[in-house]
């Protein structure tokens, strides 16, 4: 099996040149994302992901396309041009970096930093974001493992296989996890399930049923779901148990 899917470096300007409001870099950090970066997302998604009104969607995508931050075809959804693409890329800098910087150096536990970048992201400046990041000694990624834009406009877009896809006997190290939910983030790090932690998958249960990892020298459950939020890439240095 491969390591990961294609990893790509992408070269981003280290800012648009124009200020945007808070939401349109709301919009167009959730398009990113959505569409993985160059997809195409459909505006429904858009509407579910900023929990807004799919017809408040339709309004803003047609001015931030008036805007040149986008382009948007009916029946074929909205894709970032590369001018929103840069906006986009220049929010989640600034919004992983501040996460870091709470993590570190003032201790955030990983479970609160996403609350509170999404509340200072939009009104930390570019130069006070590199401040930050260079005491902090310049992080790739951010406490959760996902990628941090560099200063000089790169960021790594691999893909990374989730738990939940992969088969039993594998050996894998955790590179990401989903950010969004506290509460899971708080039972992740009970289970020790962080990025850089290293596990055996020993079984999966059929029909959806618990998937049972090894940390260590413990064995753990968790469900599917739980799983699909948990980014892998896999190794081949650990082996399941011998009896």
């Amino acid at each position: 099996m491969k390591n990961a899917k294609r990893a790509d470096l992408h070269l981003i300007g280290a800012s648009t040149g124009d200020a945007l409001t808070g939401p349109v870099e709301d919009y167009l950090k959730a398009i990113y994302a959505l569409g993985r970066g160059t997809g195409a997302v459909a505006t429904n998604d858009i509407a579910q992901r900023l929990l807004i009104a799919p017809a408040s969607v339709s309004g803003m995508v047609r001015r931030l396309a008036d805007q040149g931050l986008l382009s948007y075809e009916r029946y074929r959804g909205v894709k970032l041009t590369e001018r929103g693409r840069r906006a986009a890329l220049r929010t989640l800098r600034r919004h992983r970096i501040i996460e870091s910087y709470l993590s570190k150096a003032l201790s955030y536990p990983w479970d609160r930093v996403h609350v509170e970048a999404e509340r200072l992201e939009h009104a930390a400046s570019d130069e006070l974001v590199d401040r930050m990041a260079s005491a902090i000694g310049e992080p790739n990624v951010d406490p959760h493992g996902a990628p941090i834009p560099s200063r000089e406009g790169l960021v790594d877009e691999t893909e990374y296989f989730p738990l939940a896809e992969l088969g039993a006997g594998l050996g894998v190290r955790v590179v990401r996890v989903s950010d969004e939910d506290p509460e899971m983030l708080r039972y992740l790090a009970e289970l020790e399930i962080t990025p850089g932690a290293e596990l055996l998958i020993v079984s999966k249960a059929p029909f959806s049923g618990p998937i049972t990892i090894r940390i260590g020298a413990t064995l753990q459950s968790i469900g599917p779901s739980l799983a699909a939020q948990v980014l892998v890439e896999p190794i081949i240095d650990l082996e399941a148990p011998t009896h």
